[in-house]
């Protein structure tokens, strides 16, 4: 149960932010910002699907081979990946070769061109914004799960996802802002301005 930690900077931080610069980067340029578009929240759903059982400081090291290799996450192109696409990205060491993700995420890709005719993955997504976000003040208090995250997992897989269960769909609402878990005192905390 760690509080938050200072770094060499004077800044305090979310402990897992405090030793890798990867990592660093990310908490504070990135993480709990709200992002804009379809992309960029089918890219976010991707990679937590990916790092499902990895760290994601591995996720983050092969976040450009992904973006390559998923054309920038634009689901009309990925929608149309086939078997012969599967097996490249299986034989792509760039990025994680697991084929139950890979297909999860062409599903995605489908599924979220399919989802455009209710108004799209991005206003589907934040429809499940909390009431209140939470205020952890130490690790140990963090969730994993919510409420919301099991209706946003059973909502996705209604609509067609794949690997979307909700442990992760709950770190794609801490990655996007749906819910600020930068802890109390970390000096991101509230950077999203959606629970400002």
């Amino acid at each position: 149960m760690s509080a938050p930690v200072i770094g060499d900077d004077g800044l305090a931080r979310c402990p897992w932010a405090a030793g890798d610069p990867v990592n660093r980067a990310y908490h504070d340029t990135e993480w709990g910002l709200r992002v804009s578009g379809e992309a960029a929240h089918l890219e976010r759903l991707t990679l937590e699907a990916f790092q499902s059982g990895l760290s994601w400081l591995t996720i983050l090291n092969k976040r450009e081979a992904f973006r390559e290799v998923f054309a920038g996450f634009d689901a009309d192109v990925v929608a149309t990946y086939d078997e012969v696409d599967i097996e490249r990205l299986m034989a792509e060491p760039r990025i994680v070769r697991n084929r139950r993700k890979i297909e999860a995420a062409v599903a995605n890709a489908r599924a979220t061109v399919t989802l455009r005719e209710q108004g799209g993955l991005e206003a589907f997504i934040w429809s499940f914004r909390p009431d209140a976000t939470p205020e952890p003040e130490r690790t140990g208090e963090m969730a994993t799960t919510s409420p919301e995250s099991v209706a946003l997992s059973k909502a996705l897989k209604k609509a067609g996802f794949a690997h979307v269960g909700p442990t992760t769909m709950y770190a794609l609402m801490e990655a996007v802002g749906l819910v600020d878990d930068h802890l109390v005192g970390c000096h991101r905390r509230g950077a999203s301005g959606v629970w400002a």
